[in-house]
């Protein structure tokens, strides 16, 4: 059983028996012992790679487009995936719910990554962003309640982040 008297403490087992739970828990990575947030950026990173690959024979605009149109249905989705999954675990923005994490590196692939090391960048830059939290990152993460916080500061974290990346591409290539 999941919620307040369990500590928010969460198994595999609880995830299986829930699809708001192992969405939240992006699949259960959010369940990594270490660094769920980092381990649950995975999938976003497999899954932005994915949708402009995928585009990317129709053209950069076409990719683009459909990365927008993925990111902001997923964002709705994860508003209420991660506020339903913070109100049954008695745990605001429990740390094993990662979906935040997926759809907030997103982002990040308007650069439309062509290498290997153009991945690591968007990885490790959305990493820096949601960790630091600068300013209104972390004004987001303190003030703004429910599923829209828990997403909203991870999607500000993907623009810094995007930005970043992009300048170090320009620097380094």
């Amino acid at each position: 059983m999941i919620g307040p008297a369990t500590g928010g403490r969460v198994r595999r087992a609880d995830l299986g028996r829930s699809p708001v739970m192992w969405l939240a828990f992006g699949f259960g990575t959010g369940l990594a012992s270490k660094a769920p947030g980092t381990v649950g950026t995975l999938p976003g990173i497999l899954l932005g790679w994915l949708v402009v690959t995928a585009a990317a024979p129709l053209g950069d605009p076409v990719a683009l487009g459909l990365l927008l149109v993925v990111t902001a249905v997923l964002f709705l989705l994860g508003v209420y995936l991660c506020g339903e999954a913070s109100r049954r675990l008695g745990v605001h923005d429990h740390g094993g719910i990662v979906f935040d994490e997926i759809v907030g590196v997103l982002p990040v692939f308007v650069v439309l990554p062509e290498t290997w090391w153009e991945l690591l960048l968007i990885f490790v830059w959305f990493r820096v962003f949601d960790v630091i939290k600068p300013w209104p990152i972390s004004w987001f993460d303190r003030r703004v309640a429910g599923g829209f916080g828990i997403m909203a500061d991870d999607l500000l974290a993907g623009g810094y982040a995007a930005l970043a990346t992009w300048a170090s591409i320009s620097l380094l290539g």
